[in-house]
C-alpha cells in the first residue's frame, strides 16, 4: 500500500467514522439518563392512574403527550367489530367507534409471536370537537351503534352511528381485499347549531412495543414522519433520547408512525388536514414494555365534516419501499435510505438490482453476494486505475529511495524533489485515491440500506437468524464497552479478511512505513468494534467484497506489466523534460517553496 493509497484509505476511514458519529445511534449519557429517570419516576408517583384505565394509557408520558379521557365514561355495552382480509385483522370498538387493534397477518415478531402493530393497551385513537357552549366532546365518551358488516364488491364495510343533541355522528370504515389501507368517512348530520365552527381534533397515541431482536435499533428506527400539502417532508429525530416535537406550519397531507419495519399512518383524501403537532419520547429504562411513545394530533375543519368531506385513509403495513410508493406521494419517505446522493444510490441502483435478483433467488445471503459481484464488476475500471497507480509508484520507488538517502532528515526538500519526480514522470498523486473516493456513495448507501430493508427482516443465512440485525455466533456472559455482549462472526470474518488484505498490500508496497503502516492495521480493528452490532447483511457484504477484491487484484496483476509501465514512465520523462508543473502540482510546489523560504528566514541570526 503506497502513500497515495494510504491517503485514500485515511480519507475513506475518516469519512466513515464521521458519518457513523453523526448518523448512527448514540449511547445516552448515563448521568443525564439517571436524572431523567428520577424525574420521570417522581412525576409518575405524583400522577395517580384513573380507575378502570390501563396504566399504560392513564399515565401522563413525557414530551407533552397527553392521554385520553377515561375509558369508562361511555355508557352502554361495548361491542367489538372485526374487519379482516389476507393482510390485516382490524378490531374496532363501539366505544368511540374507533380502531383499537391492528394485526399484520403475514408477519410475526422476532420472538415468534403475532405482530400486533397496535393494541388496546398500547395505542389510542380518538377524535374530539367543541360545542357552541364551550364543551369538549370526545368520541371515546360516546357509545356508537355498529351496523352489520357488509361486503360491497371486494371490500368489507361497517358503519358506527351515535345520536348527539338531535343529530348524528356517522363513521364508516371500509377494508378492501388484499390491501393494507382502511378507508374512513366521518359525517356530522343535523349538528350545525350544536358544533362550534372550530377544527375538530384527531389524536393518535402510540406506545411502541419491541418487535425486533435489537431493542436499541428498534427504538432508534421508530419515529414520526409527516408530509405537507406543498410537498415538504419532515421527520422527528429517530435516535434522540430527549422528547422531540414538531408542529406543521401549514396543511398536512399525511402523518405516519414508523415502527422500524412497519408503519401506522393517516392519509388525507382530497382536503388535507389543516394542521398537526407531533411528539416522541423515550420511556425510562425500567419500562420493559414499551420502547418509545409517539403522539400525533391532526386538525380537520368542521365544515368539511358537515359537508361530507371528512375522509381519510389509515395505512397499517410493512415499511416496504415499492408498496409505500404506491400509497400516496412522498409516503415512501418512511423508508430511510440515507440522505441526498446516498438515498439516490439506494433508490435507483441498489433496490432495483436487489429486487431483480430476488425474482430468481430466494436465499438473501446469496443475493447479497451477487450484488457485491455486480458492483465490483461495474466499478472494476476504477479499481484497475487504482492498482495501476500503485504499480507506477512501485516502479518509481528506487528514485524516491534515492531522494530520501540524499536529503536525509530534510523533509521539505524530500517532498520538493519527490514532487519533481512525479511531475517529470507524469504521475499524479491523486490518481490512486480519487477512483476509490468515487465509490464512496455506494459505500455509505450500504450503511443505510441493510438495517432498513424489510426484505432482509428475519431472513436467515448460515448462523444469522436475521440479516437486518446483527448475527449472534456466540453470546458473551458479560458486556464489553464499545463491543457489546455478543460475537458477530460476519464482523470477525470481515475484520480478518481486511487485515490480511492490508498485510498483503504492505508486503508488496514497502513504502508504507511508521505511523501510516500502524494506522493501516488499526482501522480494521476499530471497525471490529463499530460494526459488531450492525446488520449482518452489511458485514457479510463487506466480507464478500474483500474476497472478490483479492480475486480482482490477482487478475488485474496479470494485465499490469512493470516493464511496460517503466517504459511508459521513461517516455513521459522525455516528453516532460522542459515542462513546468501546472495545476495542483504547481500549487503544492509553490507552497513547499514558500515553507522552505520561511524556515530559512527563521534560521538567520537575530531571528527568534
Amino acid at each position: 500500500m503506497d502513500k497515495n493509497s494510504a491517503t485514500g484509505l485515511f480519507l475513506i476511514s475518516a469519512l466513515i467514522l464521521v458519518y457513523l458519529f453523526f448518523f448512527s445511534p448514540k449511547q445516552a449519557d448515563v448521568e443525564k439518563a439517571k436524572k431523567q429517570e428520577a424525574a420521570t419516576a417522581a412525576a409518575r408517583t405524583a400522577t395517580k392512574p384513573t380507575p378502570g384505565v390501563p396504566a399504560a394509557i392513564a399515565t401522563v408520558p413525557v414530551g407533552g403527550i397527553i392521554p385520553d379521557a377515561p375509558l369508562d365514561s361511555a355508557a352502554g355495552p361495548v361491542q367489538a367489530v372485526t374487519l379482516q382480509n389476507a393482510d390485516l385483522t382490524i378490531t374496532l370498538s363501539s366505544r368511540g367507534g374507533r380502531v383499537t387493534a391492528v394485526r399484520l397477518n403475514k408477519y410475526k415478531t422476532f420472538f415468534g409471536k403475532p405482530l400486533n402493530l397496535i393494541d388496546a393497551q398500547s395505542a389510542r385513537l380518538d377524535t374530539r370537537f367543541r360545542t357552541v357552549d364551550g364543551k369538549t366532546i370526545r368520541f371515546s365518551d360516546l357509545n356508537f351503534q355498529p351496523s352489520a358488516v357488509t361486503t360491497t364488491g371486494p371490500a368489507q364495510r361497517v358503519r358506527f352511528t351515535a345520536s348527539v343533541a338531535g343529530g348524528t355522528i356517522v363513521q364508516t370504515y371500509s377494508l378492501p381485499a388484499d390491501s393494507y389501507e382502511l378507508a374512513y368517512d366521518l359525517r356530522f348530520n343535523g349538528l350545525e347549531r350544536t358544533v362550534a365552527q372550530e377544527p375538530l381534533t384527531i389524536t393518535f397515541l402510540d406506545r411502541v412495543r419491541q418487535t425486533e431482536q435489537d431493542r436499541k435499533q428498534n427504538r432508534n428506527h421508530s419515529t414520526i414522519n409527516h408530509y405537507s400539502a406543498d410537498g415538504s417532508h419532515t421527520a422527528l429525530a429517530e435516535a434522540s433520547d430527549k422528547p422531540e416535537e414538531s408542529k406543521a406550519e401549514g396543511t398536512v397531507k399525511w402523518a405516519a408512525h414508523k415502527h422500524d419495519f412497519f408503519v401506522a399512518g393517516l392519509i388525507a383524501d382530497g382536503q388535507p388536514f389543516s394542521g398537526g403537532t407531533f411528539n416522541t419520547a423515550v420511556p425510562d429504562e425500567n419500562d420493559s414494555t414499551f420502547i418509545k411513545t409517539m403522539s400525533t394530533t391532526l386538525t380537520l375543519p368542521v365544515a368539511e365534516v358537515e359537508q361530507g368531506r371528512g375522509k381519510f385513509r389509515y395505512f397499517f403495513g410493512p415499511n416496504q419501499f415499492n408498496l409505500l410508493k404506491a400509497v400516496t406521494p412522498g409516503f415512501d419517505r418512511n423508508v430511510y435510505l440515507g440522505w441526498g446522493l446516498f438515498r439516490w444510490v439506494n433508490q435507483f441502483i441498489i433496490l432495483p438490482v436487489f429486487h431483480f435478483l430476488a425474482q430468481f433467488i430466494s436465499n438473501y445471503g446469496i443475493i447479497i453476494a451477487l450484488l457485491v459481484l455486480l458492483i465490483k464488476l461495474v466499478t472494476w475500471p476504477l479499481t484497475y486505475k487504482t492498482y495501476e497507480s500503485q504499480a507506477r509508484m512501485k516502479v518509481l520507488k528506487p528514485e524516491i529511495d534515492a531522494i530520501k538517502e540524499k536529503f536525509g532528515d530534510d523533509a521539505t526538500k524530500v517532498q520538493q524533489e519527490t514532487m519533481k519526480i512525479y511531475s517529470t514522470f507524469g504521475v499524479s498523486q491523486l490518481s490512486g485515491c480519487v477512483p476509490t473516493l468515487l465509490t464512496l456513495p455506494i459505500l455509505f448507501a450500504m450503511f443505510q440500506f441493510f438495517p432498513n430493508a424489510i426484505e432482509l427482516r428475519q431472513e436467515q443465512f448460515l448462523w444469522a437468524k436475521d440479516l437486518s440485525s446483527y448475527d449472534v455466533f456466540a453470546k458473551l456472559p458479560f458486556f464489553v464497552k464499545w463491543y457489546g455482549d455478543h460475537v458477530s462472526m460476519f464482523t470477525l470474518m470481515m475484520t480478518a479478511s481486511t487485515l490480511v488484505m492490508t498485510w498483503q498490500s504492505n508486503q508488496v508496497n514497502t513504502a508504507m512505513q511508521g505511523p501510516m503502516k500502524f494506522y493501516s492495521y488499526l482501522m480494521p480493528i476499530i471497525f471490529l468494534f463499530v460494526l459488531n452490532s450492525f446488520a449482518a447483511g452489511l458485514t457479510w457484504y463487506y466480507f464478500v467484497s474483500n474476497v472478490i477484491t483479492f480475486a480482482q487484484q490477482a487478475l488485474t496483476k496479470t494485465f499490469v506489466d512493470d516493464t511496460k509501465i517503466r517504459a511508459q514512465l521513461e517516455a513521459n520523462k522525455v516528453k516532460n523534460k522542459d515542462k513546468k508543473p501546472t495545476g495542483f502540482q504547481a500549487r503544492i510546489a509553490e507552497a513547499m517553496k514558500a515553507s522552505q523560504e520561511r524556515e530559512a528566514q527563521a534560521k538567520k541570526p537575530g531571528k527568534a
